[in-house]
């Protein structure tokens, strides 16, 4: 994939939310987006996934535009969690088929999903396993703590097994060491595929190949962790001032 100064704001305004943003992902590659709450980290993975196009600029998929493809066949090749996930409030084993709808039949599928994404230790707790009701709508539903929630949301990217993963912040009300046991399980069944990760945790950014560091709609630095920290300038402020708090 390669932007080419891409800008953009959203329908109705003039505040202009990423302003020629420019930088290729590789295929193959884990690329971590890193910068403050508005700096435009999920709006890119918004473009890449065509939920709006660019004000100027364009993206390339091995040089030819993606508004040129089919939409719904271009989607199909991207497996998502964004941080606002989505609480279904079916059965567990439907809530992760989700990810694969067509594969609602396959348990032995839905339960290797929920294992690489740490659900099946919430599932092994519900009186019903896999056909537990959630969500308070029905009698018979049960309530998921966020954390619970999110293990199970995760597990639909896991169902999907798609040439390229996004995971933005999917790990947000997850402890540190529930969070870390994920995001290893991730960069291992990710080898070889195309990724991107959206984490304020450091912990987990500097496992990514390569760190793009957007500071107000602005490409600030973009490399490997080790060059950004020689840098010297908001990755490794950010980073410093983070190791601290756990001094």
């Amino acid at each position: 994939f390669e932007f080419k100064n891409v800008h953009f704001s959203y329908p109705d305004s003039d505040v202009e939310i990423l302003k020629g943003v420019s930088f290729t992902l590789k295929a193959g590659e884990k690329l971590a987006f890193v910068g403050q709450n508005g700096a435009g980290k999920t709006t890119l993975t918004k473009l890449l996934l065509r939920f709006y196009e660019p004000t100027s600029g364009e993206i390339l998929l091995d040089g030819t535009n993606i508004n040129r493809f089919n939409k719904a066949e271009y989607q199909e090749f991207f497996g998502v969690i964004f941080q606002d996930f989505f609480k279904y409030e079916f059965t567990v084993k439907e809530n992760i088929a989700i990810g694969d709808i067509d594969e609602l039949g396959n348990q032995p599928k839905i339960e290797t999903a929920a294992q690489l994404s740490l659900a099946n230790e919430v599932i092994s707790e519900l009186k019903k396993g896999y056909d537990q009701q959630l969500g308070k709508r029905f009698s018979n539903g049960m309530e998921l703590s966020g954390g619970q929630w999110q293990k199970i949301a995760l597990a639909r990217a896991y169902m999907k097994d798609a040439n390229v993963m996004i995971l933005d912040e999917p790990t947000s009300a997850l402890d540190a060491k529930a969070e870390s046991e994920v995001f290893e399980r991730f960069i291992g069944l990710t080898k070889g595929k195309t990724s991107i990760i959206i984490s304020h945790r450091f912990s987990t950014v500097r496992q990514a190949d390569r760190i793009l560091v957007l500071d107000e709609g602005i490409v600030l630095e973009i490399g490997t962790h080790e060059e950004l920290m020689a840098s010297q300038l908001l990755y490794s402020e950010l980073f410093a001032l983070q190791a601290e708090g756990y001094q």
